[in-house]
Order: structure tokens, then sequence, then C-alpha cells
């Protein structure tokens, strides 16, 4: 049990920046840092997903820059960036630049890219989905290749690079890389081969642990160490003092995102802050490291400010005790 709780466990809050102002999403990320938060992170998308698809939607990397400049302390992440939407190189180079504008807070993530309305509206090709694996596959081995040598010559299936420089190199050596995804037989696979994280949404603890034991099953194929790669989950949470007010909000959370109303009890961190520090806990015992609370406009400020002042304690102190 100690080695289940050796690294930090850290908090953060996870927002999509869609149907917002950019005044309010502001003030999201410096409440989330005035309360103690260890995190905050946007999504990259150019149109609204899970939702009416015709309201803002800022650019994630943009945004993240302005933010990374206007807060001091939070980790600064993206989770996850599209793959199909730049080519990796200039990826790296957005990437390398924010990590100097934040002063080295940057965590960034990938993924392989989903979404197929705005690569219809973009005219942005969108293949099949094990290609778009592969693709992410071979950035993430030349995102980790530039940002760390002095010039880079990859030869792909699908990305070629000569002699390609990224100076300056991160701050951060090294960048923390996140995959965000949860295919079993490839995404997982490009976890093990390349991440330093792991994110996805809350699931059931059954398909959580399953999961894990694929990504195992990876790591051994490409001999590394599944304990070296942070875990994150990201929760669409409805926490309030009682159970009766913690249900009303629920509807509301799963809502905003999509959640089946016979899933919310399994996708939604839901309840007192007693029972959702209980919940996590489970999720702790398997290796998470990051608890990511989802939000999605409008705000729902009081669940932000439980889940930080009470169930991030009471996680903390019961994980202590569990390591001692």
């Amino acid at each position: 049990m100690a080695q289940i709780f050796a690294g930090q466990l850290r908090f953060g809050v996870h927002s999509g920046p869609q149907h917002t102002s950019y005044e309010d999403y502001r003030r999201l990320w410096q409440t989330a840092e005035e309360l103690g938060y260890d995190w905050a992170s946007v999504f990259d998308h150019f149109v609204p997903i899970q939702t009416d698809p015709t309201g803002p939607c800022f650019e994630g990397p943009t945004l993240l820059s302005a933010l990374a400049a206007q807060t001091s302390r939070i980790r600064c992440g993206i989770l996850v960036v599209g793959n199909t939407y730049r080519h990796p190189a200039v990826v790296a180079k957005i990437a390398a630049t924010i990590d100097h504008v934040s002063g080295g807070r940057l965590e960034w993530g990938m993924g392989a890219g989903w979404w197929e309305l705005e690569h219809q509206q973009y005219h942005i090709p969108f293949y099949t989905a094990a290609r778009r694996i592969r693709m992410l596959g071979e950035s993430a081995q030349m995102l980790k290749q530039l940002w760390t040598q002095p010039a880079t010559t990859f030869e792909g299936r699908y990305y070629q690079l000569t002699d390609a420089r990224c100076e300056p190199n991160p701050v951060q050596q090294p960048l923390p890389l996140w995959i965000g995804g949860m295919g079993e037989q490839l995404t997982l696979r490009v976890v093990a081969e390349s991440a330093d994280g792991w994110n996805t949404f809350l699931m059931p603890i059954e398909d959580y642990h399953r999961k894990l034991e694929v990504l195992a099953e990876h790591c051994r194929a490409v001999g590394r160490d599944p304990n070296d790669i942070r875990k994150s989950l990201v929760l669409p949470a409805a926490i309030a003092e009682t159970e009766v007010e913690a249900r009303e909000r629920a509807e509301r959370a799963a809502r905003a995102y999509n959640v089946p109303p016979e899933a919310v009890a399994d996708r939604v961190l839901t309840g007192t802050p007693e029972q959702a520090a209980e919940r996590l806990l489970r999720y702790a015992e398997l290796g998470v490291g990051d608890f990511l609370l989802g939000v999605r406009a409008p705000v729902d400020y009081a669940t932000v400010r439980l889940f930080i002042r009470r169930v991030a304690p009471l996680l903390r102190q019961t994980a202590r005790r569990a390591a001692s």
C-alpha cells in the first residue's frame, strides 16, 4: 500500500472553453488558483462538443498561453490536443513556447482527434480511428525528440522531419506528455510507448481496473514499468452538503457532459464531500494521482469550492493513513 500513494495527489479543474466568455473563463482559472488547486486545463476543439455546436468555443493552445501568463502557481494543462489539427512539429513549438510563458508549469496532452463535425467544417481529413491513433503514436515520439534533441530527423509512415530544430527547448526536462483516451488495443499501446501520463474520464471501478491491466500488458511488451506512468481522471461532478442537493445538481452535470440518465451513477461523481472522497479513494488505491474536476459553463462554483476545500483534504488524509 505504501507504493500506491508514493506520489503526490493533485487536484485540478478541467473545463472546455465553450459557451463562455474569455472573462468568465479567466475567472474560473484565477479562482482555482486562489482556492489552492494544483492544476487547471483547457480542451482543444474548434466548435462546442456534446452540446449545441453553434455556440462560442475558444482555440485551446492560444487560450492556454494567455491563462499561463495570467497565473503564477497552478499547473497549466491541455487535455487533449487533437493530433489531426496541426503538424506535430508545429505542436512541439507551440508547447515549448507555452512552457516558457508559464515558467515551466505546462502539462501537455495529446489525443487522436475524434470530433468529426469540426473535421468536416474545417476540411481536416478524418481518417479511420486506427489510422488516427497510429498517427498519434508517431506524433508522440516526434514531440519527445523535438523537445530534447538539438535537431531531429524522423522517418515515419505519416510524418517526416529533416534536421528539425525546436529552440528554445521547453523549460521542463522532461516536459510532461499526457495521452488521452481509453482504447485498449491501440491507444493504451501509445500510452505505454511514449506517455508520461494517461488521462481518461471517470468510469466504473471494474472497467478502470481492467484498462490498467491492459496498460500493464502493453508496458511489459515495450519493457516499461506501468507505475512510471502517472494516471489522471476527469470527474464530472455534483457535490453538495446533502445527498438531496447533490442529486439535483447531478442532473445538470449529466446534461453538461451528455451523460445518459442510466449512466449518471457510474460516470458522475455525486454525493456529499465524504461520499465523494470515499469513492475516489478506490481509484487512488489503483494508482490515480490526479483528480480533475470536470466543469462546464455555467460553472457550478459551489462544487468547485467543496471539491478542493472538503473532498481533497479528506482524500489526502485517508491516503496518508493508508500509506503509513
